[in-house]
């Protein structure tokens, strides 16, 4: 057993394997990403597509986040002026007489934002303005363009809830406890409970350490 206090700053955890602590590579200043959240690949920030700072929309993830190789994150960039009779962006191509409209008129859902401890499969995408609550599971290829409630697993395209994690009072009790908020050694501690498949237990547990 490692001695080693992990790190949230160091890039790479996993020697020898493309993950990467997301964290410490994020150059954009329109996307925020806490602690231990992980990446499997190189470059998180090719993943977060259409993202032009003149929006104003921002990338907000939560702590210990596992997003996997292939997910795409779609910016309010993406869309096209939709309240003319066309959709042609005129205004982007070189030659045709159409100033560039005002942002204010433009399609934006707003950020997009993911909680903690949230599992994104696959080549899932995220369509702007989605916001997934803490401790969801996204699954493998699906596309999210709507919220989605904590502690809910979704799959397909579009997203659809599949079943919940837990019972609405682990749920709660989950959200109120709030561990990712932990420091690393409360963590570690804890680390036998957030294992437990007896989730009554777990419940019982959560409720005396809140208490």
């Amino acid at each position: 057993m490692t001695t080693q206090k992990p790190d949230p700053t160091v890039t790479r955890p996993v020697q020898g394997f493309p993950v990467i602590y997301i964290k410490p590579t994020i150059t954009r200043p329109n996307i925020e990403v806490g602690d231990f959240t992980y990446y499997s690949g190189e470059d998180f920030e090719s993943c977060v597509t259409h993202h032009y700072e003149f929006y104003g929309d921002k990338l907000i993830i939560g702590k210990f986040c596992q997003i996997a190789a292939g997910v795409e994150f779609i910016m309010n960039g993406v869309n096209h002026k939709m309240n003319g009779a066309s959709t042609f962006p005129f205004y982007i191509l070189e030659g045709w007489n159409q100033e560039t409209p005002p942002v204010a008129v433009m399609t934006n859902k707003g950020d997009t934002i993911i909680g903690n401890d949230v599992w994104i499969g696959q080549n899932a995408t995220i369509l702007p303005g989605a916001h997934i609550g803490d401790g969801a599971i996204i699954g493998a290829s699906a596309v999210v363009g709507s919220d989605i409630p904590a502690y809910t697993i979704v799959a397909g395209n579009p997203a659809k809830p599949i079943r919940k994690r837990f019972d609405d009072e682990l749920i709660s009790l989950m959200q109120k406890f709030k561990w990712w908020d932990k420091t690393v050694d409360e963590i570690q501690e804890l680390i036998p409970l957030l294992n437990d498949s007896d989730l009554e237990r777990v419940k019982r547990e959560l409720k005396k350490r809140l208490s």
